[in-house]
């Protein structure tokens, strides 16, 4: 697949407008929505504040609320890159395989057993644990059998236990009206609700996945070879894969932990990246780190106008945007375009 940028200049040259998308992307987040602010109110909210009902809706629910989106847009693509460099599979993502479900469904099991007596801090762990098992089961049983781990075996494992863990989720919320009340706004993957605090507490987390990930390059570029190419060039896959797994849990868990479960980020990312500058996962992470975040913005700014008076949960904005993407993959991947 040809590269629309293909010299270091045009790269860097582009991350720049990357970058420039993100600050767009943050400002129109933060001034507009179902009230729609000037940037000097933004500005006096934080350098004169007065207590007015604008500074009150900019600083405890704008700012924190685009700071979330932010961090889990990051968080999900730089995931979608690594899981797919680790599989060789271009439909790899938290939430194609089921990770994201498996973080969900064991904050919502801590709902239903324990209603809402814990801390946020106490969620984190409970969504990185979920993360987890759910990221070891899949891939244990894609690689059990014969032919070891295929991109058909892993997509058909990650679904079916997304299924499994979609509908515990349904009966828990069926039989708990508690649990039903806590988790279903949630599990549409929504960041209306967005706490400074809590993403502040999860940052430390993410931070170090998107560090770890950054240093991996090299190694990420050589594990997309292949296996046997990347154990001839002294590539130790198990340590890596497994330093793989850790950081995709780590962000996919914290994300799952902030907003729920938001499905297509990690796999449209990804692609649109590499279809920018190739293959080269020095070039293709910090670009997927930077246009994530900015595409979460964007679609968390655009589910406020989807329906007139009302605002859409983001994680539904995402899939009517990442539906036709994936469709679009699948063809051209039968194609033998990708």
């Amino acid at each position: 697949m040809n590269s629309l940028l293909s010299t270091d200049k045009g790269k860097a040259a582009g991350f720049a407008g990357a970058l420039a998308l993100l600050i767009l992307s943050a400002a129109a987040s933060v001034l507009f929505g179902l009230r729609n602010f000037s940037l000097d109110t933004v500005i006096q909210a934080y350098t004169s504040y007065t207590g007015s009902d604008e500074q009150l809706i900019i600083r405890t629910s704008r700012v924190p609320r685009a700071l979330t989106a932010a961090v889990i847009g990051c968080s999900l693509a730089v995931s979608g890159v690594l899981l797919q460099a680790m599989t060789r599979n271009p439909l790899a993502s938290p939430s194609i395989l089921g990770i994201n479900a498996g973080a969900a469904l064991a904050i919502v099991s801590m709902l239903y057993w324990y209603g809402a007596v814990f801390t946020f801090g106490d969620l984190i762990w409970v969504a990185f644990i979920g993360a987890g098992i759910s990221a070891g089961a899949i891939f244990l049983i894609a690689t059990a059998g014969k032919g070891g781990m295929t991109p058909i075996k892993l997509i058909l494992t990650g679904s079916a236990l997304a299924s499994f863990a979609t509908s515990i989720n349904s009966l828990f919320m069926l039989i708990s009206n508690e649990t039903l009340e806590g988790a279903l706004y949630w599990l549409t993957g929504s960041v209306s609700n967005s706490n400074l605090n809590h993403t502040l507490q999860l940052l430390p987390y993410m931070a170090a996945g998107w560090v770890i990930a950054l240093l991996m390059t090299r190694s990420l570029n050589v594990m997309a070879m292949g296996d046997d190419v990347a154990i001839g060039l002294g590539q130790r896959m198990v340590w890596v894969k497994l330093l793989t797994l850790l950081v995709v849990v780590l962000l996919a868990g914290g994300s799952v932990a902030l907003a729920g479960p938001i499905a297509f980020v990690g796999i449209m990312i990804p692609h649109i990246s590499r279809w920018l500058i190739g293959n080269d996962h020095r070039w293709v992470l910090p670009y997927s780190a930077v246009l994530g975040a900015a595409f979460l913005l964007l679609a968390d700014t655009l589910s406020r106008f989807l329906i007139h008076g009302k605002e859409v949960p983001v994680g539904v904005t995402t899939a009517v945007l990442g539906v036709p993407f994936v469709v679009a993959l699948v063809r051209r991947k039968a194609l033998g375009q990708i």
